[in-house]
């Protein structure tokens, strides 16, 4: 009888979240939005993306279908959102206005930036490879980085610096308008 948890399939599914989810590149835009809010309820927005990616990896499939959509139209919505940050980030102007950091912390931020159409697209595929406690486990992992990573924006915003930042915020757009029109393409097939 096989062990429920395969330490190989866990170090993938978690490799491959992390690249999906893309923390570390985010780290401008979750600056961008804490400055603009005030505060990131990083606990909050961490069980978002926690119960965002655990329900979708069980449900999601079952979920489109009942409200009609297929995973196409989900992950053109949130290219579209992801589209109109970049473009704030590039052009310094706010397209999204009067957020609540309450709000803040689940949209934009949990969904679609972290627990984007990406993400939830990758959690259908990985269920045909892999089993679903070492997803699970994949999931936690991930999860307890985007913590880490939510819970010291203010020490990374300190380190990078005004100009640092300014850099990093616009060179990020760019790869983020990128991957909005990436995931615009596919999913319309342009």
């Amino acid at each position: 009888m096989p062990h429920p948890f395969i330490f190989k399939e866990i170090i993938s599914v978690t490799m491959i979240l992390f690249a999906i989810i893309d923390i570390l590149g985010g780290i401008p835009v979750i600056i961008q939005l804490r400055q603009r809010v005030g505060h990131i309820e990083s606990e909050k927005a961490s069980i978002a993306v926690l119960v965002l990616m655990v329900t979708f990896l069980f449900i999601g499939d079952e979920l489109l279908a009942v409200i009609g959509l297929d995973i196409s139209s989900f992950a053109i919505a949130g290219s579209l959102v992801i589209f109109i940050i970049a473009m704030e980030m590039i052009l310094g102007v706010d397209f999204f206005k009067e957020e609540l950091p309450q709000a803040a912390s689940i949209v934009p931020l949990a969904f679609p930036l972290i627990a984007g159409a990406g993400t939830m697209t990758t959690l259908l595929s990985l269920k045909s490879q892999y089993q679903t406690q070492n997803i699970l486990v994949g999931i936690v992992l991930n999860t307890l980085v985007v913590y880490l990573v939510l819970k010291n924006v203010k020490w990374l915003e300190r380190l990078l610096g005004p100009i640092g930042l300014s850099v990093l915020r616009k060179a990020f757009g760019i790869i983020l308008l990128a991957i909005a029109i990436k995931l615009f393409r596919s999913n319309t097939h342009l």
